[in-house]
């Protein structure tokens, strides 16, 4: 009830901004479980199984299959990457050390999660920054690719968000995107999507796959939840994390919610012209 109260406050015009960085500063920027650096819903799919991790990347492997089929849709080796929403850096590490990019940088609008993951995520050509996602805190044209996972539902303007990702990937760059929105509202989300000046290159829903890895993973996030977080928050961060019986879970379930992932380009030079 708390969880559905807030959001419902967050629709409110002034407040959404202010109210969900507040909710995000604790949520994202607790240092009681340096293991916990992961906040998405996770993927499962035939075949996802079959991704090498190391020991360590195991508890977090249905979040990590996640980022492996969005940025994985284009090969990033060497490539100089950001990911805006970068939460608690999990992502952006795993992306580091996978992909092998030449430079990752993740953004986050708290300072509280920014700091988790600099001391959590130590590696070379590996960052992270305080930056909004409207307005982000680069030159145009400086990345090959901009990654966005399960955030822009968040965001009080994604068309500004969507015009910051094309200002500053460079020509022939891609947008590497997933999140999930309202069934009603899903062809909407296409058309902002195809009016960004990115080219649409392929769309999935993937809600199948996300209900299935929410459902594997139900018991994991409850056990963290009961030990990290106060009992009279934890029925809306049990809906937030959309744990199995949870509103969420059963939007995805239903299919009232939609889960789609993205690949989108920036033309190049030549095609401008």
């Amino acid at each position: 009830m708390l969880g559905r109260i807030f959001i419902a406050l967050c629709g409110l015009p002034g407040f959404k901004k202010t109210l969900w960085r507040a909710w995000y500063e604790y949520l994202a920027g607790s240092h009681r479980a340096p293991e916990w650096t992961f906040m998405n819903y996770g993927y499962a799919a035939p075949g996802a199984e079959a991704l090498a991790l190391v020991e360590a990347d195991e508890p977090d492997r249905h979040c990590i299959q996640l980022y492996d089929h969005v940025a994985g849709a284009v090969d990033l080796k060497e490539c100089v990457v950001l990911e805006v929403g970068s939460g608690r850096g999990g992502g952006s590490s795993f992306i580091k050390r996978y992909m092998r990019t030449a430079q990752m940088i993740g953004v986050d609008l708290s300072k509280n999660a920014v700091d988790f993951s600099r001391a959590i995520h130590r590696l070379d050509g590996l960052e992270f920054r305080v930056g909004d996602a409207e307005n982000l805190p680069f030159s145009g044209s400086s990345f090959d690719a901009v990654v966005n996972l399960e955030s822009s539902h968040c965001y009080p303007s994604f068309d500004k968000f969507l015009s910051e990702v094309r200002r500053v990937l460079r020509p022939g760059g891609h947008f590497l995107y997933a999140d999930f929105r309202d069934r009603r509202n899903v062809e909407a989300w296409r058309t902002r999507l195809r009016s960004s000046g990115l080219a649409m290159i392929h769309e999935t829903d993937i809600t199948p796959n996300v209900v299935a890895a929410l459902d594997r993973d139900s018991d994991r996030k409850l056990d963290l939840i009961h030990r990290l977080i106060p009992g009279i928050l934890r029925p809306s961060f049990l809906d937030f994390a959309a744990v199995r019986g949870s509103a969420l879970f059963e939007g995805f379930r239903s299919g009232k919610l939609v889960y789609m992932s993205f690949v989108l380009r920036k033309p190049s030079l030549d095609e401008y012209r």
